[in-house]
């Protein structure tokens, strides 16, 4: 039998009724992605967490490289997660209020496999192998069942997922550093000509291998390699090459580290919107100890990473050797809740929430800004053959022009229209009816 879904259902959600202060903050976040995604669109992708080692280590591309990782490498993307975790529970209350029975659990899931959808055109059509929307849609099936509980709960589930990131982590830390010692060993074994066992010629073939794609000495080849498969190639031939990534990025890859970072900080966001964290509701004391808290102990990690990196040239062996504990999921949390607190904290003010509420169109059209930089920089890039021509520094003054258009345009397209263009396609492929996008329209959904 059909639904028949009741007219507030489609409602559009007043402006009164959002949470400005999550639109805000969805927007920066959205802007700061692209701060990160940026070098894996317009550089060869090992240079993402590296500097280019053909070029000096010091001067512009350094205070790049140094403040992007420092401040903002995986934060960014923590915030977004942390809101679309908030924005599940928001979604489902809602439907909840307006509709009985299965209704709420048809449109949360069908909303999640078009989702999915678009991931799969981000990563494959729009040509961006770093894309987050095909993670957030199959970790987000796993949400629904957790829309009860406590915010106490979500946090011990949260928790739970942070051991079983840090322990996959660090597994995969010290199996390299096992390959290292028993591979070196074989190595020796091998040019004395003693014979080697199976188990001694499979460390020396998986110590030759991380040897060879890991030692500083072998960065400038390998990034020249990479970047020749990319360099002038047109559609379909870039295509090939990121067909393959995207394929090991959204299966082993996903299962074997994306999944934890996802869950992780979904259930964050569900837990500090369902504690009144998210909305401020909180005493401002509260804010300030875990902006301090946060800021500072995510920061000490980052400087103790980062100095360990530039101090060993991004030789991965050598970093392997020396690291003790890989504490990336950890400092990401840290990070990132502070950083939700200080955003918090500045919105609590008359000055903050003026400069945070210019911010809030961007969060609204969080989707369509996100897929816009896909599309914008992979046309830059591969169909002007831009990739690869620009150092570090240089690929922020792309993203700021990207930045300045997405705040004109966001700011500028709903003054007319309810939602942004991705948003209105998403919903009305989500009930599978065309409806009405201009502001006047009173037909479309709230999803």
């Amino acid at each position: 039998m059909e639904t028949t879904l009741p007219i507030s259902a489609h409602a559009p959600l007043p402006r009164k009724e959002r949470i400005q202060l999550l639109d805000a903050i969805r927007g920066i976040a959205v802007l700061g992605i692209l701060l990160m995604n940026i070098t894996g669109q317009g550089q060869a992708g090992q240079l993402y967490d590296t500097m280019d080692v053909r070029l000096p280590l010091t001067g512009a591309n350094f205070y790049a490289w140094a403040g992007e990782m420092f401040f903002f490498e995986g934060t960014m993307r923590g915030l977004f997660s942390i809101l679309f975790g908030a924005g599940t529970l928001l979604l489902i209350n809602r439907l909840q209020k307006k509709n009985q029975g299965l209704v709420p659990a048809d449109i949360y899931y069908r909303r999640l496999l078009w989702l999915l959808v678009f991931g799969l055109i981000n990563a494959f059509i729009f040509l961006w192998p770093g894309d987050i929307l095909y993670s957030y849609a199959v970790a987000g099936l796993l949400l629904f069942p957790f829309r009860n509980l406590s915010a106490t709960k979500l946090l011990v589930a949260a928790f739970i997922v942070l051991v079983i990131a840090s322990y996959f982590d660090n597994r995969n830390m010290y199996d390299k550093k096992e390959v290292i010692v028993k591979g070196r060993e074989a190595e020796k074994l091998s040019a004395q000509n003693k014979p080697l066992t199976d188990e001694q010629k499979e460390f020396l073939g998986k110590w030759s291998d991380f040897r060879k794609n890991g030692s500083k000495d072998s960065l400038p080849a390998r990034l020249a390699e990479e970047e020749k498969k990319i360099v002038g190639k047109n559609y379909a031939e870039v295509f090939k090459v990121y067909k393959n990534y995207n394929v090991r990025n959204q299966s082993f890859g996903f299962y074997a580290f994306i999944i934890w970072d996802v869950l992780l900080f979904f259930f964050i966001g569900m837990a500090v919107y369902k504690s009144g964290f998210l909305t401020g509701d909180k005493s401002t004391g509260l804010y300030v100890l875990v902006a301090v808290v946060g800021i500072g102990v995510g920061l000490l990690i980052s400087y103790y990473d980062l100095s360990l990196n530039y101090r060993l040239q991004f030789d991965r062996v050598a970093i392997r050797e020396q690291q003790v504990f890989d504490f990336y999921a950890v400092r990401r949390v840290f990070l990132s809740l502070g950083y939700l607190s200080l955003l918090s904290l500045l919105y609590k003010t008359i000055a903050g929430k003026k400069v945070l509420g210019a911010f809030a169109p961007l969060g609204q059209m969080a989707f369509t800004n996100y897929l816009l930089q896909s599309i914008i920089t992979s046309i830059y890039f591969y169909g002007f053959h831009k990739f690869a021509t620009l150092q570090r520094y240089e690929l922020y003054y792309v993203v700021a022009a990207i930045w300045v258009f997405e705040f004109i345009f966001s700011t500028i397209w709903l003054r007319y229209f309810s939602f942004g263009p991705f948003e209105w396609i998403w919903r009305s492929l989500t009930y599978w009816k065309r409806f009405g996008i201009r502001r006047r329209d009173t037909s479309v959904p709230t999803i």
